[in-house]
């Protein structure tokens, strides 16, 4: 016959392991978050991708962050988002396609591309050990600009690339710089279209920025007219 004591203990006992399943339920989706990156966190794309003021009006720290990097490294704004508009359509978390065998087994993904500018593992290293940090993350856009105007920079002091040239930072971009210069791009036509979509979207998003930088600066509290005009 149970007695009450043994009751109690194997309540508790149960109590505990129940109690011990949901912390470890708990923890296993604190690390899934880890790994995702927060991806749930993250700013839904745009509306309209086709309207560098619209953008903008959506995300107006994205302004910011372009115009640091532009500051810092020479690559105007309208050409990174330009850049990051052909390479994951202001998807932060997106990452190639994985390769399925027989339609249902995932294999490896293509390359190691990852968020906003599609920045590859090796690449996104040196990035960090040169202009970087080990908190910067692909997944968001200040690193992403960042990472943006640190590369066209490399590719013109490589290939000497004008940094008002956006097709041809586009081909570097692509290609690295040394591919740039045996003209691999060449015999590339999607990536040749590619350049030209960039370089012509680049130019469309300037001329509306034109129209509506005002609005993005000067906004916030310690800024002062006209010191914080470019």
């Amino acid at each position: 016959m149970r007695s009450p004591v043994d009751d109690f203990i194997g309540c508790f006992t149960l109590s505990s392991s129940v109690a011990l399943a949901r912390l470890r339920l708990w923890a296993s989706l604190s690390f899934v978050l880890l790994l995702s990156g927060c991806a749930i966190f993250a700013p839904n794309p745009p509306q309209d991708q086709s309207n560098i003021c619209e953008i903008f009006r959506e995300q107006p720290s994205w302004y910011d962050y372009a115009q640091e990097s532009e500051e810092k490294w020479g690559t105007p704004i309208a050409t990174q988002m330009s850049f990051i508009q052909q390479e994951s359509s202001f998807r932060s978390h997106i990452r190639p396609d994985r390769k399925y065998y027989l339609g249902f087994i995932p294999g490896p993904r293509p390359s190691s591309a990852k968020g906003y500018a599609q920045a590859q593992d090796p690449v996104w290293e040196e990035y960090e050990d040169q202009a970087g940090s080990l908190f910067s993350r692909r997944t968001h856009m200040k690193h992403a600009t960042d990472f943006i105007g640190w590369y066209n920079r490399r590719s013109q002091q490589q290939a000497g690339i004008s940094l008002s040239n956006p097709e041809h930072l586009y081909y570097a971009y692509h290609e690295g710089a040394g591919g740039y210069q045996r003209g691999t791009y060449r015999g590339k036509p999607q990536v040749l279209r590619a350049g030209r979509e960039v370089a012509a979207r680049a130019n469309r998003y300037q001329a509306q920025l034109n129209s509506c930088e005002a609005e993005f600066q000067c906004r916030k509290f310690y800024q002062v007219w006209p010191f914080c005009r470019s």
